[in-house]
């Protein structure tokens, strides 16, 4: 009998080293989007901060415990990355997971910013885009999620099929940096 082997979104794909830059892919962990219901949206955030405890995201934010992260995702729509989530959220929104449909980067370095700078319309620095901001743009021709982790690293989020090319695109733009000097 054949055996079956889960492959990340990334796999294949090499972390990056280049201008004191670094591309990788983030660990693995389960992705679930919650769709509160109508009028539930203050139900759904203290019954995310009772069993994970984190609060639903402001838009462009993100909320975070020790294991889990809430990431906003759209107009009424988190992603909760970590744990399974508590089956008690279905009482007040729609769960989906998203594990296996999301490739997730994360580029970090002192220059990180300047990076994303070649390849989305947004402003990456900080007072403008701090750490737990997270936002849904394009990057050169692909819709991405990025949230920022760390003062010099960002998570990069991008539809399963598109991993190889937001990788690419990435290293262009961290080659290109280096090129600069």
């Amino acid at each position: 009998m054949a055996e079956l082997h889960v492959k990340t979104a990334c796999a294949g794909l090499d972390a990056l080293t280049i201008g004191g830059l670094s591309l990788a892919e983030g660990r693995p962990q389960v992705l679930t989007t919650l769709a509160p219901y109508k009028g539930q949206e203050q139900a759904l955030g203290k019954a995310m901060t009772a069993a994970h405890g984190l609060g639903f995201p402001p838009v462009n934010g993100s909320t975070s415990s020790r294991d889990a992260r809430a990431i906003w995702f759209g107009r009424d729509v988190a992603l909760l990355a970590g744990p399974e989530p508590d089956a008690g959220l279905t009482a007040y929104a729609a769960l989906t997971d998203q594990s296996a449909g999301w490739a997730v980067l994360e580029l970090s370095g002192a220059r990180a910013e300047e990076v994303l700078a070649r390849l989305c319309p947004v402003d990456f620095r900080p007072g403008h885009f701090d750490i737990g901001a997270s936002v849904r743009t394009e990057a050169k021709h692909l819709m991405v999620s990025i949230s920022r982790l760390e003062e010099d690293c960002f998570q990069i989020m991008v539809f399963r099929s598109m991993a190889r090319t937001l990788h690419h695109d990435l290293k262009t733009a961290m080659e290109a940096l280096a090129a600069r000097g």
